[in-house]
C-alpha cells in the first residue's frame, strides 16, 4: 500500500483493463486500496493485469469480466457483475479503445470507420449510459473517459479515431454538466504520445521495418523529446477519480508534454 490510501473501500470499474493505460491504472488504484472490476475483450490480457496488480498488491480484490464494450448486452453484463460482486461503482475509468488502421480519409473505408467508432465512441456512451444510472441512484460517483490529443486537435490519417475521440470530448462535457447536480463528476484525459502497445503498433504502421526509428522521429516534435509512460497517466486518472479532485468537472485534460499547445 502507498502512504495515501485514497480508494479504501472504493470500487473502481476499468474498461480496457487488459493492457496499457487500463493496466497501469489498475496497478495504481489497487495500491491505494481500490477494489477493482476489470473489463477487456482479451482473457489473456486480463490475466496478465491481475498478475501485475497482485505482484505489487497481493491482497487486492479483483473481478474480471470479458466484454466487447461496443455491445450493449456485454456492457449490461459487466455492470451487473460488478454490482453483484461489490454492490456499488464508485469510480469508472471508461478507457477501452483502439486506433484502427491509418489512412487518408478517402482510403480509410467505412468498415474501418464503423469499427473504430463502435469501440471508441459507442462503447464510451454505452458505459456512461449504464454506469451513470447506477451512480445517480447512489448519489455519488466519479468518471474518467479516455479521449486523446486526437480528440482536441488534428493528427492526420486517422478519420475514425479522430471522429470518435472528438465525440468522447463532447460526451464528457455534456454529461459533466448534466450530472454534477447528482453528486457525480465526469472528466476526460487526452493522452498524447504514451508508450503503450497501441502506440507501438501505430509506429509499425508508419515504418514496418524500423518502428523504433519512426518512434524516435515522431517524438522530436514533442517539447519534452520523450514519450510519456503509462504510470504517469495512471497517476492523473487516480487524482481525477479521487476526492482530491472534488471540484474538477467536465474537464478534458491533455497529458502530452505540451505537444497539443505547440504551434
Amino acid at each position: 500500500m502507498t502512504s495515501t490510501a485514497r480508494f479504501t473501500d472504493k470500487v473502481v470499474l476499468i474498461t480496457g483493463g487488459g493492457s496499457g493505460l487500463g493496466r497501469a491504472t489498475a496497478i495504481r488504484l489497487a495500491s491505494e486500496g481500490a477494489k477493482l472490476s476489470l473489463v477487456d475483450v482479451s482473457e489473456q490480457g486480463l490475466a496478465d493485469t491481475v498478475a501485475a496488480v497482485t505482484e505489487s498488491t497481493p491482497d487486492a480484490e479483483i473481478l474480471t469480466v470479458i466484454a466487447d464494450v461496443s455491445k450493449k448486452q456485454d456492457v449490461e453484463n459487466y455492470v451487473a457483475k460488478t454490482l453483484e460482486r461489490f454492490g456499488s461503482i464508485d469510480g469508472f475509468f471508461n478507457n477501452a479503445g483502439i486506433e484502427g488502421r491509418q489512412n487518408l480519409t478517402q482510403d480509410f473505408t467505412v468498415d474501418e470507420f464503423d469499427k473504430v467508432v463502435a469501440i471508441n465512441l459507442r462503447g464510451v456512451f454505452l458505459g456512461l449510459e449504464k454506469v451513470l444510472a447506477v451512480m445517480r441512484e447512489q448519489g455519488s460517483g466519479m468518471v474518467v473517459n479516455t479521449a486523446s490529443v486526437g480528440g482536441i486537435t488534428a493528427v492526420g490519417n486517422q478519420s475514425g479515431y479522430a471522429a470518435a475521440k472528438h465525440g468522447v470530448v463532447g460526451l464528457t462535457r455534456n454529461s459533466g454538466i448534466e450530472y454534477a447536480q447528482f453528486g457525480i463528476r465526469i472528466n476526460a484525459i487526452a493522452p498524447g504520445a504514451i508508450w503503450t502497445p497501441m502506440v507501438e503498433n501505430s509506429m509499425k504502421q508508419i515504418d514496418a521495418e524500423n518502428p523504433r526509428r519512426a518512434a524516435e522521429e515522431f517524438i522530436q516534435g514533442n517539447p519534452t523529446k520523450r514519450y510519456g509512460e503509462a504510470p504517469e497517466i495512471a497517476s492523473v486518472v487516480a487524482f481525477l477519480l479521487s476526492d482530491d479532485a472534488a471540484y474538477v468537472n467536465a474537464v478534458v485534460l491533455p497529458i502530452d508534454g505540451g505537444q497539443s499547445i505547440k504551434y
